[in-house]
């Protein structure tokens, strides 16, 4: 047998190591393996841009001795300025005039000497405390000396808070630093309230010259809290300019409330856009949301006010169509998907309240239901299963305005109102349902039932009035030909699910029969006479043994064919 490779090589091996030693020579040094690269090291992840990175552990002694130490600092050198101005004012040592150019004097020294002190000696805490504790001490001198002293009129006021304003934002955006951001901006929104101009126009435009900084710093820096803060600010006198404008001219006041609707949403938008994440910011969500609902109210009651009942209609209507289209056109981009969805639930919702301000009757539960069909198809085509639901939150809706106003169930004793509203609500409902239903496969089958629901309910009502019912009284036959529809109907249900082994149709039939004994035994036994009693008992009798003979031999026929 031929020796194996491996074998002859060794054999090889042995004879070469003989020569070498009977030449003298070294043998050859085995070859070294090849050393391994070392793996590189996993990368650590890296946040997507927006979402929160992990926070280095807090130093309680860098809090304490860094930053509370200069805040508390700068607070109680504002409080010694005013202290020491109480006191020479108590003790008449300078006049009103001097005392207040003393309080600008040092409310500038603050600030230069806290911008000297970040710029020369480097960005300290104490610093931008000592320049928050100047700007707090402008904004105050500057209340003191418009509105205590009434040296300088509402207008003057407003023009040197602007100008502390339009510092702060400096050097906001020249640090990045939140603390001044928030006594600068904030405190310039709050100007025309501190030196009382009261809901003059002057007021307004200043507000929104500083609304519309807050706005840039906010989407320049991405500071989520600037926002809400800025609305909770400015919300309130823009709501008093329109109070004290509402008899006057009313293009104004609408094209203002317009102006401040869209300048919130390019703050929340522009946020998202600024800094993206996945998921739905609370700041965001509270700007669009509150000031949607507060912009389509403002804009109702003037015109509701002026009795342009139309025009207060189109108003809502026509905010509900911008939030459409800036929630599909935001679903398009990179923003937040949340952003957009909520944007286009917003607009839904004032969509919904505007149908009902236009319309009234069957046509508002026709329009309610055909706007529930179409957000289950766009929840369809999106995906979002949050389009279903408020899908069926509109149908249902639309189907408890029909039972208190078109369909009542009172109508099942004392006939319909109007049989023709009536037919049109609970087929629009019915219709609804169904077409909903072949949209989302989860909930087809409880929308279904629903539209059965719906149908049957219609039919009761016409089968009711059609016998005679009227309002005032009942009538003995309309109730026994209820209780027969019933039973006929849910028999006949029985029967075609035996039939065509649906069991859907079963389970609703035996149902149907249920809900006609509970009603015969426990109110036509009560409320018929003797009568109308015994048709009532002898048919539904009859109808139930037919029932349970055809279930028997149709099931027993189902189970030898299997």
């Amino acid at each position: 047998m031929e020796a194996s490779v491996e074998a002859r090589l060794t054999v090889v091996e042995r004879r070469l190591e003989r020569i070498e030693t009977a030449l003298g020579l070294a043998p050859f040094p085995p070859p070294e393996r090849p050393r391994p690269f070392p793996a590189p090291a996993p990368a650590a992840p890296s946040a997507p841009r927006g979402w929160p990175t992990a926070r280095e552990p807090l130093d309680l002694e860098d809090l304490l001795g860094g930053r509370i130490l200069a805040w508390v600092g700068g607070f109680a050198v504002v409080l010694a300025a005013v202290f020491f101005l109480v006191m020479a004012v108590h003790d008449g040592w300078i006049g009103v005039d001097t005392r207040i150019a003393l309080a600008f004097a040092a409310s500038a020294a603050l600030v230069g000497l806290g911008a000297w002190l970040h710029e020369a000696k480097g960005r300290a805490q104490a610093a931008r405390a000592t320049v928050a504790a100047g700007l707090a001490a402008f904004y105050a001198s500057d209340t003191a000396a418009t509105v205590h002293y009434q040296l300088l009129p509402a207008a003057a006021g407003l023009v040197v808070a602007g100008l502390v304003g339009a510092l702060a934002v400096a050097l906001t955006i020249r640090w990045s630093s939140q603390e001044i951001a928030g006594l600068g901006i904030v405190g310039a929104l709050l100007a025309p309230v501190l030196v009382q101009a009261g809901d003059s126009t002057a007021a307004l435009v200043f507000t929104a010259c500083a609304l519309a900084s807050a706005v840039g710093v906010l989407v320049w820096q991405r500071w989520s809290w600037l926002g809400p803060a800025a609305f909770l600010v400015s919300a309130p006198q823009l709501a008093d300019w329109l109070y004290g404008e509402r008899w006057s001219h009313l293009g104004a006041p609408l094209v203002v409330s317009g102006l401040f609707w869209a300048l919130f949403v390019v703050a929340a938008v522009g946020y998202e856009l600024r800094d993206p994440t996945v998921g739905l910011r609370l700041g965001s969500a509270f700007l669009l949301l509150v000031d949607g609902s507060l912009t389509a109210l403002a804009g109702w009651w003037l015109l509701h006010l002026h009795h342009h009942d139309s025009g207060a209609t189109a108003w809502v209507l026509g905010l509900a169509a911008a939030h459409l289209v800036c929630g599909s056109g935001v679903l398009r981009s990179r923003i937040s998907r949340e952003i957009g969805l909520l944007l286009v639930a917003v607009g839904s919702a004032l969509a919904a309240v505007g149908l009902a301000l236009a319309l009234s009757g069957p046509a508002l539960v026709v329009a309610w239901a055909a706007e529930a069909v179409v957000l289950a198809w766009a929840g369809a085509r999106t995906g979002e299963r949050r389009g279903a639901w408020a899908s069926l939150l509109l149908l249902g809706t639309a189907a408890i305005h029909a039972l208190i106003w078109e369909a009542r169930p009172g109508a099942l004793v004392y006939g319909l109102p109007s049989v023709p509203q009536a037919v049109i609500a609970c087929s629009a409902v019915a219709a609804a349902c169904v077409l909903t239903a072949r949209l989302d496969s989860e909930l087809r089958d409880g929308l279904l039932v629903a539209a059965a629901v719906a149908a049957v309910y219609l039919g009761s009502l016409l089968v009711v009035d059609a016998a005679g019912a009227h309002s005032g009284s009942v009538v003995q036959h309309a109730q026994v030909a209820l209780s027969a529809f019933w039973a006929v109907l849910g028999f006949g249900a029985l029967a075609a699910g035996l039939l065509g082994s649906k069991r859907w149709l079963r389970l609703g039939g035996l149902g149907l029969l249920g809900v006609a004994v509970a009603k015969v035994f426990l109110v036509d036994l009560a409320e018929l006479q003797s009568g109308y009693r015994v048709v009532s008992f002898l048919a539904l009798g009859l109808l139930l043994l037919a029932g349970a003979f055809a279930y028997q031999r149709l099931r027993t026929r189902a189970e030898v064919a299997r």
